[in-house]
């Protein structure tokens, strides 16, 4: 099993979208939220994924591709 730190930030018009849910489920991962701000504007999570470690990279790239930004964090330091 792999962690993998991240902030996602998400455009305006997929506030509203289950992403962290699918990501878990469809790629069998742990979300964990550590942090977030989420409105009708604004959507940024600081998210914890658990899983095996190609799960994670396919979950990343898979996110990445619906449009969200990610940002790779080490620690409690988030990158981006």
């Amino acid at each position: 099993m792999a962690i993998a730190r991240v902030r996602l930030t998400f455009p305006e018009k997929l506030i509203r979208e289950p992403l962290i849910y699918n990501l878990g489920r469809d790629f069998n991962l742990i979300t964990n939220i550590r942090q977030a701000n989420v409105d009708e504007h604004v959507g940024w999570v600081s998210l914890e994924l658990e899983g095996e470690q190609q799960a994670i990279q396919d979950g990343l790239e898979w996110i990445r591709n619906a449009g969200v930004k990610v940002d790779l964090a080490s620690g409690d330091v988030i990158d981006g």
